[in-house]
């Protein structure tokens, strides 16, 4: 099966210059936790809302002031959506991810594959259960 076959299509994204309040109000209307984050047609990182908590709400930042830049992921992981998708749940197995950019042949965001994508659409229920739990593992606390 291939990416494009399980992938939520039209991902909204966020620019560097984002608030955290305008990338927040748009996770709240779009009912999600994950946007790309682009410079011009680069994918350049990754917010989610717990970025937005752990590294914006706990440190006290202002989120009308704050720029997504401060606080998203850099370098966030990207597939094409002619691959197959067993390559996106290794990538989500090998960096403990939860959801993945997908690029068209041109490199354009064509949308995003996630975890919940593969529990809701993939037949292979082994494949889905052993990349929940890798992707689970517990992690070392930031300290």
């Amino acid at each position: 099966m291939k990416v494009k076959d399980l992938m939520t299509r039209n991902a909204e994204t966020l620019t560097n210059e984002s608030t955290v309040y305008e990338a927040a109000r748009k996770m709240a209307e779009l009912n999600i936790g994950f946007l790309p984050v682009v410079e011009g047609d680069s994918l350049v990182g990754a917010l989610t809302d717990r970025d937005i908590v752990v590294r914006s709400v706990a440190e006290g930042t202002d989120p009308t002031k704050t720029s997504v830049a401060g606080i998203m992921t850099k370098g966030a992981e990207s597939v094409s959506e002619e691959q197959d998708i067993e390559d996106a749940t290794e990538l989500m197995k090998t960096n403990q991810i939860r959801r993945i950019v997908v690029r068209d042949a041109s490199g354009t965001i064509a949308g995003v594959v996630a975890l919940g994508d593969l529990a809701v659409e993939l037949g292979d229920k082994d494949l889905y259960a052993s990349t929940l739990e890798r992707v689970s593992e517990p992690a070392q606390p930031a300290r």
